[in-house]
């Protein structure tokens, strides 16, 4: 009986809370809340990502959705028993709105809610067909000239963006583009997805060639088909590109490789956006209601002016543009900027025989790999959390359930613990120069991640170069000059260099919208991706999710997916289910549509 003590501590707080709702009874509800309390909501009550911190935050909510929403069926979710711990209790719980069925995790401080995270996980009326449900593919029986499965897809595939229309056009076919392009597909919502390479999985294998995966594989499955159980842990580039390729081809997505988005606008009146692409050196116009950028977190390439730049001898380019090592043994490479691609791209013109130097000109921070993967994922994303029933999908639940607001909170700890365990590598790396930091707050590189994109590198070796002296180091120095055959730094030094590699991070996404659309629509969609955070280059004010992040935006009918494996994976389920309710002409009262504080 005392192990079910907390079943029915929580399905009495969830019968109050579900009672109150239904009622209408808003004071009611908020008040099984406690004061210091977080609902993150991905799409079932507020049609957007959005996150109420506080009583007040949480009334307000309620009292724009909760009769329209009309929340039903609250318990603990079937197979599934509430846990207790030093005074916390968590479990997992189902529901249901009006028009969805939903899933969330629920955590309780003194028999109230503390952290309330609600997902939506299907529409009623039109759930993917899987299971019992899914298609039945060959056609059994007979019937004079039956189309084929074969013929039915090339007929599609010949129609779609011609005699019909897609409803959503994805620019950018990368993971993110095909993650989403997967998701719409089995929620029967016609899309093309635009590529402007030749082949799916062309934007990692045309980067440089040491490029791998820096997360593990537990963290980077797909919708749909996970990665083989004896997949590497770390993948390397091409090996991506030809899972990405494969997975296009049998998830039978309308992929339109070699295709540039030149132009889009879009008509208010006709709710429609015109988009004009260039396929086989031929414009075609297509007429899409929605359109994602998926064009990747990382947005357009942040490439410096220095003065002198035109005059240099050598070849100079962004590491974006980097095409790998193999030309440059022998030569003197100068690699300016200290995150990923900085120390991946060093590492490699050192193994090809090129004489290296990094310039390093703010702090970075550095978490080493293995470390990292043990105290950082080891818990949700690990082959020990496999083994200990940890599924990707609860994982990805787990990690959405902590509110971004005290994220940080729980990183603190984490990284304290990988600086006491790598402290002799840390004492080395500071003996060479290198200059290191832990985030303002010391919370590390994920929260330096979803603040600001950048900042930091997954050592896989590189910085053991930099230790001993293998790849040479300039740091706190400013470009002054680049000279015909060389830099000049701020301290009066001189680098001779044949190659120049601008290892200088990315702007923000909305760039792309600019030179897509116009830069009134970027404008007045703002900045992607950030926290609000007042650190490092996260200005406030505070937004408590990823700016413009999979969800309405304020351009109507305009919508930014990007990120990491995780997110392209996670965040398309709630993406595709918004796309999927505009489809079916589904109400979609958005509620707390981002501000725009920032342009860019």
């Amino acid at each position: 009986m005392l192990d079910k003590a907390p079943n029915k501590k929580l399905s009495d707080l969830l019968d109050r809370f579900g009672a109150a709702l239904a009622a209408g009874d808003i004071d009611s509800a908020v008040g099984c809340f406690q004061e210091d309390c977080y609902w993150r909501d991905l799409v079932t009550f507020t049609w957007n990502i959005k996150t109420m911190e506080g009583r007040d935050k949480v009334r307000d909510m309620l009292i724009s959705q909760l009769a329209k929403i009309k929340p039903s069926n609250w318990s603990i979710a079937r197979g599934e028993d509430a846990n207790e711990n030093d005074g916390l209790l968590e479990g997992w719980i189902s529901f249901e709105t009006e028009v969805a069925r939903g899933f969330g995790h629920i955590r309780l401080k003194g028999g109230r809610i503390w952290t309330l995270l609600t997902t939506m996980v299907e529409l009623k009326g039109h759930e993917e067909p899987a299971g019992f449900t899914r298609p039945m593919g060959a056609k059994h029986g007979h019937g004079k000239n039956r189309p084929t499965w074969k013929e039915e897809r090339e007929k599609e595939t010949a129609e779609l963006g011609f005699k019909t229309q897609p409803h959503t056009l994805i620019i950018g076919g990368g993971q993110g583009g095909i993650a989403l392009g997967a998701r719409l597909r089995q929620l029967g919502v016609p899309t093309i997805i635009v590529e402007k390479n030749e082949r799916a999985g062309d934007s990692w294998r045309k980067r440089y060639k040491s490029l791998c995966l820096h997360d593990p594989v537990w963290y980077d499955h797909l919708p749909y088909i996970d990665f083989p159980r004896n997949w590497p842990v770390f993948s390397p580039k091409d090996k991506i590109g030809d899972w990405l390729e494969m997975y296009t081809k049998v998830m039978e997505l309308n992929y339109w490789s070699s295709t540039e988005a030149r132009s889009a606008t879009y008509d208010d009146k006709k709710k429609e956006w015109t988009v004009i692409v260039r396929r086989d050196g031929k414009d075609i116009t297509l007429k899409p209601k929605q359109l994602v950028l998926a064009t990747g977190q990382s947005g357009k390439a942040n490439m410096p002016k220095f003065k002198g730049m035109e005059n240099f001898k050598g070849d100079q380019h962004h590491s974006s543009k980097h095409p790998g090592p193999d030309a440059y043994a022998g030569k003197r490479a100068v690699v300016i900027g200290s995150n990923n691609s900085a120390h991946d791209i060093a590492a490699a013109l050192w193994e090809a025989g090129a004489d290296v130097t990094m310039v390093q000109r703010s702090t970075t921070h550095i978490s080493r790999s293995d470390t990292l993967m043990e105290i950082g994922l080891g818990s949700l994303y690990s082959e020990k959390a496999v083994q200990g029933g940890m599924t990707t999908a609860k994982a990805d639940l787990v990690f959405a359930s902590l509110p971004y607001k005290i994220l940080h909170e729980f990183q603190i700890p984490a990284y304290a613990e990988m600086k006491k365990r790598d402290a002799e590598f840390y004492k080395g790396l500071e003996k060479a120069g290198f200059m290191l930091d832990w985030g303002d707050d010391d919370s590390g590189l994920f929260m330096k991640y979803l603040r600001r994109g950048s900042g930091y590198y997954i050592d896989v070796g590189a910085s053991d170069l930099i230790i001993d002296g293998s790849i040479k180091l300039k740091s706190g120095v400013e470009v002054k000059e680049i000279k015909e055959h060389s830099v000049l730094l701020s301290d009066g030094s001189e680098l001779p260099a044949d190659l120049i590699v601008y290892a200088t991070g990315y702007g923000s996404m909305n760039g792309w919208a600019a030179d897509l659309i116009s830069r009134d629509v970027a404008d007045k969609v703002g900045k992607c991706w950030g926290l609000g955070s007042n650190t490092t280059k996260d200005p406030g004010p505070w937004e408590g999710e990823l700016r413009n992040m999979w969800k309405p935006t304020q351009q109507e009918a305009l919508w930014f997916h990007g990120g990491n494996l995780h997110q392209s994976r996670h965040y398309s389920q709630f993406l595709s289910l918004q796309l999927k309710a505009r489809h079916e002409g589904i109400e979609t009262p958005v509620y707390g549509l981002q501000q725009v504080h920032h342009k860019g």
